[in-house]
């Protein structure tokens, strides 16, 4: 009696898990899980190991938030220089100090 309880409660938790899977496989990648699979993937194709990989992940999956980040000072900047600016002046100000061609 106590192997059959076994048995069950086995199967049960086999199509628990397995339930559970199938609904995480239907729901899309995250940014991040795309992220990291890219990075994954090129750290594959260069064969890394051990330390040199973990760096290699570190390094991948920090590159975008560096872009980010500069792309962030640059608009605060921008926008303490176009203090007391206003309407189409303050947008041609703007446009010019993110593009870059007038500093």
């Amino acid at each position: 009696m106590r192997m059959r309880t076994l048995a069950i409660q086995a199967v049960l938790l086999t199509s628990l898990v397995c339930t559970g899977y199938l609904a995480a496989a239907d729901k899309p990648l995250t940014a991040q899980q795309e992220k990291m699979g890219s990075c994954n993937q090129q750290a594959k194709e260069k064969s890394l190991k051990g330390a040199e990989r973990k760096t290699f992940m570190s390094d991948c999956l920090k590159a975008d938030k560096a872009a980010v980040n500069s792309q962030h000072e640059k608009m605060r900047d921008c926008n303490k220089q176009a203090a007391g600016k206003k309407g189409a002046e303050r947008k041609a100000f703007m446009k010019e100090c993110l593009s870059g061609t007038k500093s």
